[in-house]
């Protein structure tokens, strides 16, 4: 490891070892802690590389002294020699345990004020409180260690792709709103008042461009920008690692991302990933596991139990699946039954997603115990038992409903009794590549189709010709990339024809003229001989998160936004002065 020292100092306080025994050093850092016995007094000194215990005793008075007057944070330079800590005092816990400095020589650079929490590994501090201080935060090596794994994270990604023929190239952050699904962040125009840029929700656009400009193969470590609603695993502003790639099929886009995760887990983790990574479509996961992201790292897979309850009397059954809908079930093994209390907050939990849940349990005779139990016929009971493969014990959950409402709906509970059950092994990495989506969903709300990834996805080849006849049966050449139920990545073959693009564009009701306002600049481009192209983000944040174990996306992030949006450290968003307005023509509308 290289250490950049500076002229104030000769060593990094925790690269000191045995083999420095003898040696005189001159260290600069923090005060991590001080304590005084026995007429000697000693400090934990902290800097980028670790810490090491000094000591001051009456032989160096002046040490002695200023060591006296230090507290938790001020900033010192030491010079001293290096010794071997007394036997019985070594400190296993450290890397510098073994060893100590003795101070000749102790001076304050800068004092520190007493932080609002202890900077120290484990704390109980508030969230909000530690955010609003980070530079305290990133104090503790707990801390800041996500921090340098996602250094070398960028440098392993940069190098594989350097090795493939990817040039790394910056595209425009203040750019021109073409909305990809969520609301851009929007930026007014000085110059140019009552016009705005926004800030990329992605480079997709810049990039694409790059393709037609004959570049080839693009990467960038992107900022990117996304005006959502608040949700615990988003931030306003995150970072994807951009690539794109011309001449190429999905099996060759599959196969560089390989290599990168390959590269990151052999190199963060000395550890080897078996390659190709399994695939599955669609369709498959979300009736496997009623998820586009399923984790596979355990069963608990659905059961359609539609020919079970094909003449059934229970009501709710009867007419979801006289409407097309669909009966679906899941069985949790028994073992650790769930409690009545478990069950009714799953049936809550169903109600506030605006669905319904149902749940049975298999006693050891084989009857079942069940609100329901009263409207459902023997043979229901008996072919409900053996489609889900139930045993006594087992506790059987039911949803009823619209097919993809009621996979959605089991797919959750499924997640939610893994994580309270700890049934997947956390040592236990499950790649997967989620392949043939839906081109277009239906949005009932405002009667129109959507596209599900972004409207310059290529349709499959096979579909390209019922575009307008049946979009819903429609899939995409895109590909999602997922790690142990978290979607980490998202990517596509484009589309390179602008003829296609338009009619694409018409079948989501964006006319020719709306369609040549927002994105003139992309077809234009495209009728000056673009090459078939695809490409992918991979979220960098959550990738680096799940490779350290963190909790959250705010844990791998310098200087994160809270679930609400807000900057606790700067006090963003905030007001701005009315001259700031008045330059920009604007005028708040309370």
């Amino acid at each position: 490891m290289v250490t950049m020292l500076g002229s104030l100092r000769t060593h990094a306080a925790g690269t000191l070892r045995e083999e420095h025994v003898g040696t005189d050093v001159v260290l600069a850092g923090w005060v991590a802690r001080r304590r005084d016995h026995g007429g000697v007094a000693f400090c934990d000194l902290r800097d980028a590389s670790g810490i090491v215990q000094v000591v001051a005793d009456p032989s160096a008075s002046g040490a002695l002294e200023a060591v006296g007057d230090l507290r938790a944070e001020y900033v010192v330079r030491v010079h001293g020699t290096v010794r071997r800590r007394p036997e019985g005092n070594e400190n296993a816990a450290l890397p510098t345990g073994d060893i100590e400095v003795a101070a000749r020589e102790l001076d304050i650079l800068s004092a520190a004020a007493t932080p609002p929490f202890p900077v120290e590994d484990e704390t109980d501090a508030d969230e909000v409180l530690r955010l609003e201080h980070r530079y305290l935060d990133l104090r503790r090596p707990k801390a800041v260690q996500p921090i340098h794994t996602r250094a070398r994270i960028n440098s392993v990604m940069r190098r594989v792709l350097e090795e493939h023929g990817f040039v790394e190239v910056e595209t425009p952050v203040l750019t021109k709103s073409t909305p990809e699904g969520a609301r851009d962040f929007l930026v007014p125009s000085r110059l140019r008042q009552g016009s705005f840029y926004a800030l990329p929700q992605s480079p997709q656009i810049f990039k694409q461009l790059l393709m037609v400009a004959g570049l080839e193969r693009y990467y960038q470590i992107a900022r990117c920008f996304r005006d959502e609603d608040f949700r615990a695993d988003r931030q306003p502003e995150f970072t994807q690692l951009d690539l794109e790639a011309s001449f190429v099929t999905e099996e060759d886009l599959f196969g560089l991302v390989e290599a990168i995760f390959v590269a990151l887990w052999r190199e963060v983790h000395g550890a080897d990933l078996a390659t190709p990574f399994p695939r599955m479509t669609y369709d498959e996961g979300m009736r496997r596991y009623g998820s586009d992201k399923p984790d596979t790292r355990y069963g608990l897979e659905l059961v359609d139990l539609g020919a079970v309850f094909a003449t059934t009397e229970v009501g709710v059954f009867k007419r979801v699946l006289d409407t097309g809908g669909s009966v679906l079930g899941l069985c949790l093994p028994g073992g650790d039954p769930l409690t009545r209390r478990e069950l009714d907050e799953l049936v809550d939990f169903a109600r506030r997603r605006k669905g319904g849940l149902a749940w049975a349990v298999v006693e050891p005779d084989g009857e079942l115990r069940s609100p329901l139990r009263k409207f459902i016929r023997d043979d229901e009971v008996e072919g409900l038992r053996k489609a889900a493969e139930a045993e006594p014990g087992d506790t059987l959950l039911l949803a009823a409903d619209q097919t993809r409402k009621a996979q959605e709906l089991l797919g959750l509970v499924r997640v939610d009794l893994a994580r309270k059950r700890g049934l997947a092994p956390a040592d236990q990495t499950h790649f997967l590549w989620v392949v043939e989506p839906p081109m277009f969903e239906w949005n009932d709300d405002e009667r129109r189709w959507d596209a599900v990834h972004h409207p310059f996805t290529q349709p499959s080849e096979q579909f390209v010709a019922h575009l307008e006849e049946n979009p819903g049966a429609v899939t995409a050449r895109a590909f999602d990339v997922v790690l142990n139920g978290v979607e980490l990545g998202t990517g596509s073959l484009r589309i390179h024809d602008r003829s296609l693009q338009a009619s694409v564009f018409k079948l989501l009701g964006i006319s020719a003229e709306e369609a040549e306002s927002r994105f003139d600049f992309l077809l234009r481009g495209l009728s000056y001989g673009a090459p078939p192209h695809g490409g992918i983000g991979l979220g960098l944040d959550r990738i680096v998160m799940l490779m350290t174990g963190s909790a959250s996306l705010r844990d791998v992030i310098a200087f994160p936004k809270t679930q609400s949006g807000g900057d606790p450290l700067a006090g963003a968003p905030a007001p701005v002065y009315p001259s700031q307005l008045s330059e920009l023509g604007l005028i708040l509308r309370r």
